[in-house]
C-alpha cells in the first residue's frame, strides 16, 4: 500500500509467476493486476505500446485502460502518445490541471473520473516493451514509495518479456537448424553428395528461388522431393 514497502517475497513470487506464464499476454496480465494490488492508490493499470502514433492497449486490470488510450487516441495528446519518448518515468499529479495535455487531462478526469497517472516505459538494453501506466482517483496520488514499487514492476516485466523472447528466438533457431539437418541428409542420400555439398546446393535453390533457406528444407523434407537447383 502507500507509503509501505513491498516486501522481497512479494517480488520474487511475481518475478516466478511471470516466468511461469506461457505467453506475452499472460506476463503482462500478471503485471498490471499486481500492480494494483501492490501500489495502493492505483486504481486501474495497463500496458500500451505505441504503433506509429496509435496507442494500443495490451492488457488491462479493467477496461478502464483501454478508454484512456482511446481517448490519447482521439486527442492526440497523452503520456504514451509520443512515440519514441526520452523520458523512462511521466508523472502528472493532477490531470484536469496539466497543461502538457490539457484536453486530454480534462476528458480523462470528466469522463473517467482519475486525478493522477504514472506511465513508466518498459525497456532493456535491446529496446522498449511499451508502457506500464497507473491511474488514480485522487490528485497527488502517488508518493515516492508507489514510484519505487511501480518501477521495480516495470523492471521485472522488461526482464521477464526479454528472457521469453530470447527462449523464443533459441527455439526457433534450433527448430531451423534441425530441419536443414534433415534436409541435408536427404540430399546426401539422393545425390551422392557429402554435407557441404549437400547445404550448398540447398543455399543455391534458396538463392535462385529468392526462399528462406530454412524454408526450402521444410520444403525438401515434407515432400522428399529433390528441388531444382540450376547450377
Amino acid at each position: 500500500m502507500s507509503g509501505e514497502k513491498t516486501s522481497a517475497t512479494e517480488f520474487a513470487d511475481l518475478a516466478q509467476a511471470m516466468g511461469a506464464a506461457d505467453a506475452d499476454h499472460d506476463r503482462l496480465t500478471i503485471a498490471v493486476e499486481a500492480a494494483v494490488e501492490l501500489v495502493g492508490p492505483c486504481a486501474h493499470a495497463g500496458v500500451t505500446f505505441n504503433r506509429r502514433g496509435e496507442c494500443l492497449t495490451l492488457a488491462g486490470s479493467s477496461e478502464v485502460p483501454e478508454l484512456v488510450n482511446k481517448l490519447q487516441n482521439e486527442s492526440g495528446e497523452g503520456p504514451c502518445h509520443v512515440l519514441d519518448r526520452d523520458e523512462e518515468t511521466i508523472i502528472s499529479t493532477d490531470l484536469p490541471r496539466d497543461q502538457r495535455w490539457p484536453t486530454w487531462g480534462a476528458r480523462v478526469h470528466e469522463e473517467l473520473g482519475l486525478r493522477s497517472s504514472m506511465s513508466l516505459l518498459i525497456f532493456t538494453a535491446r529496446g522498449s516493451y511499451g508502457t506500464l501506466s497507473l491511474y488514480a482517483e485522487r490528485a497527488r496520488a502517488f508518493q515516492a514509495d508507489d514510484l519505487a514499487t511501480a518501477q521495480a514492476l516495470a523492471g521485472h516485466l522488461a526482464v521477464s518479456m526479454a528472457a521469453s523472447r530470447e527462449i523464443m528466438g533459441l527455439g526457433v533457431a534450433l527448430a531451423s537448424r534441425t530441419v536443414i539437418g534433415q534436409a541435408e541428409g536427404i540430399v546426401m542420400e539422393r545425390l551422392g553428395v557429402d554435407a557441404d555439398q549437400a547445404l550448398s546446393y540447398l543455399k543455391r535453390v534458396s538463392s535462385h528461388t529468392n526462399t528462406k533457406l530454412v524454408d526450402v528444407a521444410l520444403g525438401l523434407v515434407r515432400t522428399r522431393r529433390l528441388p531444382d537447383a540450376q547450377s
